[in-house]
């Protein structure tokens, strides 16, 4: 990065500060609240997000095309909004269905890289406090001048279908019993992402499949996750959950999850997930639901 690209963009007169705490952020009129780099003191280290490709959304992000936006981290939300009723502090899972799409990606950047440097503070090799450098992109330890990156955890998400068409749906053993989903599970060292589906689908059901079939990804940054998403077949209907992250598994044809959504006997995963994707991707078009909130 530029030597003295960060002083350069806190002077000046467009640059916006997106503030971040606990996972949280502000938002006004399903906007995020970026504020004046002028008027916040960068009393924390700032990261810098890159500039925006699109302008913002709404009263309180109107921003044009080419904002360069800044982050900041603090220890607690600021209290500056305070008794402003439009204001609202978010999280992650709220920003993935309220924010429009440039805010959301802003969310997820934002929330990546701050939970890197809350886990990430110290050299992994002496123990000494690292520097952060490279617009916050980069922790460098001033002992042995080790350069540590952001982490990116890959993790495979899976839809399986059976000879019949039918869709096999698990329950986490930390969900109720009425939530279901498709099986997913992290990538291990040396391992392709096609034989992380097969291992991970045999772990948790017990069912052997064939033929991993790649289609699509989502970041999660919880903390650090990038799902890849698949398809796969499976060799029998034989499925019998691990007890200990899979406490129960479903087959389901289109019928059956209709019915079973419908109904709110199953509750299935929302649509901001890659999850909900891969379901209605088997399923052919969007999944009705019950209205009102869902547990």
């Amino acid at each position: 990065m530029t030597p003295g690209l960060m002083e350069r963009l806190w002077s000046a007169p467009g640059t916006k500060v997106m503030l971040i705490a606990h996972g949280r952020s502000p938002v006004r009129d399903s906007s995020l609240l970026l504020v004046d780099a002028a008027s916040i003191d960068p009393t924390r280290t700032p990261v810098y997000l890159g500039h925006t490709t699109v302008a913002g959304a709404g009263p309180a992000g109107s921003e044009p095309a080419g904002t360069d936006v800044v982050l900041l981290m603090l220890k607690e939300p600021s209290n500056q909004w305070e008794g402003d009723e439009s204001v609202r502090w978010i999280g992650l899972r709220e920003a993935a269905t309220e924010l429009p799409a440039r805010d959301a990606a802003l969310f997820v950047e934002a929330a990546a890289i701050a939970n890197w440097h809350a886990t990430h503070t110290h050299c992994p090799r002496c123990g000494t406090p690292t520097d952060v450098e490279s617009g916050g992109w980069v922790r460098r330890c001033p002992v042995d001048n080790s350069e540590h990156f952001p982490r990116t955890d890959p993790a495979i998400i899976a839809t399986v279908i059976d000879e019949n068409d039918r869709l096999l749906l698990g329950s986490s053993a930390q969900w109720s019993n009425k939530r279901f989903s498709t099986l997913a599970g992290f990538v291990e060292p040396g391992e392709s992402l096609e034989a992380a589906v097969i291992r991970e689908i045999a772990e948790e059901s017990g069912v052997r499949v064939h033929s991993p079939r790649y289609l699509g990804s989502q970041p999660w940054p919880f903390p650090a996750s990038l799902m890849l998403g698949f398809t796969a077949r499976a060799h029998s209907a034989e499925a019998v959950p691990d007890g200990v992250e899979i406490s129960d598994l479903r087959w389901f044809t289109r019928q059956e999850l209709t019915e079973a959504v419908g109904s709110g006997e199953v509750v299935i995963a929302s649509g901001a997930s890659i999850a909900r994707s891969l379901i209605e991707h088997w399923y052919g078009g969007p999944i009705a639901e019950p209205a009102g909130p869902q547990p």
